[in-house]
């Protein structure tokens, strides 16, 4: 999985499955576009995602997380519920706004 810290006033965490990155996925008017811009960070283990997220989730930061393994972290790190995933094309997706 990637992982990418955009540092703003309040940090925007963007993860994702490796796999993902680049591609383009749309159902009706929804659209995930997993950009390598926004979502191409450092790759860690599960074991690091998911600590990376419980901490940057005490500490006020939204995230953007798409892909079965990535949203399999969040919802480990307790960030999100499986009730706050998406789905478009097959592909999970959450936005968290803590």
């Amino acid at each position: 999985m990637l992982i990418k810290i955009h540092r703003a006033y309040r940090d925007v965490v963007a993860v994702c499955d490796k796999e993902l990155l680049g591609k383009y996925f749309e159902e009706g008017k929804f659209q995930l576009d997993v950009k390598e811009s926004f979502f191409n960070g450092d790759e860690k283990t599960k074991e690091e995602i998911i600590k990376i997220m419980k901490n940057l989730s005490r500490e006020d930061a939204t995230f953007n997380i798409i892909g079965k393994k990535s949203v399999d972290c969040a919802i480990q790190s307790e960030i999100i519920s499986r009730e706050g995933v998406g789905r478009i094309q097959g592909v999970p997706f959450a936005l968290v706004l803590l």
